[in-house]
């Protein structure tokens, strides 16, 4: 078996490098190691199997399709190359187009011009529904709430793009249903919520339940963005890996579609329930401050992964507070890398 993976050292792409490899896959991994990290994280892949590196941006797409025409035996591929943070697109969205609009298209164009018939897994973004002001919430319990929605955001929602990241997020979703359609490319979408776990050096802009945990680890100053009451579905890794795994086993059931991938209703978090539960892991108060609201930030969001249950089979296995304790245990035995990470920086 052949794995091709975009950002394949980054958060997600090296877990699920890993994860193949340990199969036994040949995996080839595309990344211009842009963000902190992730150098360290294709080091840990080395020795871990057939590992095949590429460090070239997806936005050359000379280079990219010369990687895709070597490799158009591929078995799947994992398109999840991205700019990844709200407030970047806000500062620099052409950077912010280039990378997650052009950036995809280049990757579905290299998989066209290859004549691959391999599926071809996108991460997109619950951003692609907006801020859904329209909906309405209401504080509930010490956290904010839909007043409708009991099961969370289904996939037949209207799409809103709201945000530069938004815009081109959704630009790339609607892209790779769409050359299912008119190409006949294997593409699958997977709208992810929040995804923690192993291997994330979160920031304060994106990543915030590894950013939380990291920041009170290492000292560092915390800032909640809002009153802290928004909430959303976090989902562990493994279970996201477990979603991809699912998707490509589901063969031409999957394809063409988008999926909604989260925590769901079982698996909701708010910024202030996260604080409590660092503060009870390390027994004082966790100081931090507010501030403004940013641009596009939702104060629910919480996905309806009903369809991924009855058509994949999926449903997340880790809860909330078992996936909490694993990424802040392997924060704790890891700390080095971070203060590595932030020296570099």
């Amino acid at each position: 078996m052949k794995t091709i993976i975009t950002g394949g050292a980054g958060f997600i792409g090296s877990n699920a490098a890993s994860r193949y490899l340990r199969r036994g896959d040949h995996v080839i991994v595309i990344d211009n190691l842009c963000r902190d990290g992730v150098r360290k994280n294709l080091e840990w892949l080395q020795g871990q199997g057939h590992l095949e590196f590429h460090e070239l941006d997806i936005r050359n797409f000379d280079e990219l399709s010369r990687v895709f025409r070597e490799h158009r035996d591929a078995s799947k591929v994992l398109h999840l190359a991205a700019q990844v943070a709200v407030t970047t697109s806000v500062v620099d969205p052409r950077e912010d187009f280039e990378i997650n609009a052009l950036g995809a298209f280049n990757v579905l164009e290299a998989v066209r011009a290859a004549g691959m018939n391999s599926p071809i897994l996108y991460s997109s973004t619950n951003k692609v529904y907006g801020e859904m002001t329209e909906v309405g919430t209401e504080e509930r319990d010490g956290r904010y709430a839909y007043k409708a929605l009991p099961f969370g955001v289904p996939e037949n929602r209207v799409l809103d793009f709201h945000s530069p990241y938004g815009c081109s997020k959704g630009a790339a979703d609607q892209y790779f249903i769409d050359y299912h359609r008119i190409y006949g490319l294997r593409t699958i979408v997977f709208r992810q919520s929040c995804i923690y776990g192993y291997r994330q050096f979160g920031a304060e802009d994106q990543g915030w339940v590894a950013w939380f945990m990291i920041a009170s680890q290492l000292g560092r100053p915390i800032t909640i963005y809002g009153d802290g009451k928004q909430v959303r579905d976090i989902l562990f890794i493994d279970d996201l890996l477990n979603g991809y795994d699912a998707a490509f086993a589901a063969g031409d059931g999957a394809i063409g579609k988008a999926y909604n991938i989260g925590g769901g209703v079982s698996n909701v978090l708010s910024l202030l329930e996260l604080v409590a539960y660092i503060e009870k892991r390390q027994s004082r108060k966790l100081p931090h401050g507010y501030s403004d609201w940013r641009p596009g930030d939702q104060k629910v969001f919480v996905s309806d992964i009903r369809r991924a249950q009855s058509e994949l089979g999926w449903s997340p296995q880790i809860s909330c507070e078992r996936g909490l304790g694993l990424l802040y245990d392997w924060i704790s035995e890891n700390k080095s890398m971070f203060v590595e990470a932030s020296m570099v920086a």
